[in-house]
């Protein structure tokens, strides 16, 4: 696929006055995904008025703000045959059980080998569907986070279990082992997050944030660690990560914000169970994701420090 440079710019109109520059540019920029916008912007491809800003600027009537970068001449993404690990499918949607390490969708850096890549093998007539550079996708996992993920094979579908999680009304669990013991058997864990101050990398709690709240309990206590079920009621960016690690209990083999030093490379956060409603029928599904094996291995291996209840 051959590239060409490209630049776009929009003037703020006086509807737009007062919003934020990554949340504007997504609405007037459909083909682009506003995570993939903030990279823009943070990497300097754009501009406000000639200067550099960050994605969370309010913008003003009259300011130019342009976009240069590099866009591929096509955006149809190519399939790839990927073993996916199906958990539910029907004509408007699949489940799938994603491993740790297979990132969602194509991104600077991971152009193929995604899940999207996978799905469109399995399923070609999810392309378009959606964000034509993340066909189907109505949520994410990062990429070392295994377990349950869904795909929209409609247009419809996607518009209505994407509108499922925007409005809250999707249950995820997932499994998280920290180290440590948590005081509490269960509690819920509120704090704004935003981009951390000093590591752009980086999420953080902090008072510029936004809303995030994480409720958990306590499923099993070992000598070093406890394995926790996490319940999150928004859906932010590393939202359960960092939440556990300003307890000061990070999720075990999570380099970022904790410790590395484990024997596996990942962390040891999954996906377990999802509930909605389906988008055709209205009638709760209700599915859950095993866990993988490395995963399981390790529960085993530390089985021995068992905390009695």
């Amino acid at each position: 696929m051959k590239d060409v440079p490209s630049v776009q710019s929009f003037i703020v109109r006086e509807k737009d006055c007062g919003s934020r520059i990554d949340i504007l540019l997504a609405s007037l920029c459909p083909d682009m995904s506003r995570s993939y916008l903030k990279t823009l912007i943070l990497e300097g491809h754009i501009t406000l008025d000639g200067l550099k800003v960050r994605p969370s600027h309010r913008v003003s009537v009259g300011q130019v703000a342009q976009i240069s970068y590099v866009q591929p001449t096509a955006i149809s993404i190519e399939s790839q045959d990927i073993p996916l690990d199906v958990v539910y499918e029907d004509d408007d949607f699949l489940v799938v059980n994603k491993p740790a390490g297979l990132v969602v969708h194509p991104a600077p850096g991971h152009q193929s080998g995604t899940l999207v890549n996978a799905a469109l093998a399995h399923s070609p007539d999810i392309q378009g569907i959606g964000d034509k550079l993340r066909p189907g996708i109505v949520h994410r996992l990062d990429k070392n986070t295994s377990g349950l993920i869904v795909i929209a094979k409609n247009q419809t579908s996607h518009a209505r279990i994407s509108k499922q999680f925007a409005d809250r009304l999707v249950s995820k669990h997932y499994l998280a082992l920290v180290h440590g013991q948590i005081d509490l058997d269960e509690a819920i864990i509120d704090g704004p997050i935003g981009r951390h101050p000093r590591d752009r990398k980086k999420m953080a709690t902090v008072l510029t944030g936004r809303e995030a709240s994480t409720r958990y309990r306590v499923i099993q206590r070992y000598k070093d660690y406890s394995l926790l079920e996490a319940i999150p009621t928004t859906g932010r960016t590393h939202q359960i990560r960092v939440h556990l690690a300003s307890m000061g209990f990070p999720v075990v083999g999570d380099a970022t914000y904790g410790r590395s030093q484990i024997d596996f490379d990942r962390h040891f956060l999954h996906a377990k169970a999802l509930e909605f409603k389906h988008p055709s029928t209205g009638v709760a599904v209700k599915l859950e994701a095993k866990l993988s094996s490395e995963l399981e291995d390790f529960l085993e291996m530390i089985s021995h420090t068992k905390i009695p209840d």
